[in-house]
């Protein structure tokens, strides 16, 4: 990893790849600028992974970095994505970050579109985790203190029931084989709530778990916060 980096940005869902992302950049001493996610309008969640705003902001806070996010339009086309995802790429190039980092892990045509769209943006693309043993670093993961939850699920993959699951020994043990144990094939994704970069564990809440649009999502909350949508 470049050391000559001035300012990163790491791209975030509030999962555990890329929080262990910022973690890696932590570690090698470079210095991280913010967090970026995309959020859609009149939900205010995450725009794949279900996970209120309001969780992006305390999960961003207890890591003492800003949030900056990108909103986009329900039923969002790629040229809109696109676009939105852009002009934010050039407003932290303005504000002088020089990289943006992703958690992706071994994903070959993910990356290269990531590499694509931030050609000639003015940032570099860094991928901390590239190539890393997924069974090694879910294990990782839990040995070093970290906490997550399944939020999503794609059932095609993996079985429904594990949605709202507590990302552990015990969950990677109850996966099909064949599943990756960080689910980079897209078998479920997860909100980090606890770990060592965090300065206090955020009191989540889970709610209901709905099934919509071919995937199960667990519904998350603050504790003392009124569920909205």
């Amino acid at each position: 990893m470049a050391a000559d980096f001035r300012r990163v940005i790491v791209a975030t869902s509030g999962g555990k790849d890329s929080t262990l992302a910022l973690a890696a950049l932590l570690a090698s001493g470079l210095t991280v600028a913010g967090l970026l996610c995309t959020m859609t309008e009149g939900f205010q969640r995450i725009s794949m992974h279900g996970v209120r705003q309001e969780l992006m902001v305390a999960q961003a806070a207890a890591l003492g970095l800003p949030l900056h996010t990108v909103w986009i339009p329900q039923g969002c086309t790629n040229v809109i994505y696109e676009e939105r995802m852009a002009a934010a790429v050039a407003a932290l190039a303005e504000d002088g970050c020089d990289a943006v980092a992703f958690g992706d892990l071994f994903l070959e045509d993910v990356r290269a579109y990531r590499e694509q769209r931030m050609a000639g943006s003015g940032l570099a693309t860094l991928f901390p985790l590239w190539g890393e043993d997924t069974t090694e670093l879910a294990g990782r993961f839990i040995a070093e203190g970290y906490e997550a939850v399944l939020v999503t699920v794609d059932p095609t993959q993996i079985p429904p029931k594990l949605a709202g699951r507590a990302y552990d020994h015990r969950l990677l043990a109850d996966l099909p084989e064949g599943a990756d144990p960080c689910g980079e094939n897209g078998e479920f994704h997860t909100f980090v709530c606890n770990g060592p970069l965090f300065s206090a564990a955020l009191p989540i809440e889970r709610g209901e778990v709905v099934e919509r649009d071919g995937f199960v999502f667990a519904d998350l909350t603050l504790s003392g916060h009124h569920a909205t949508t």
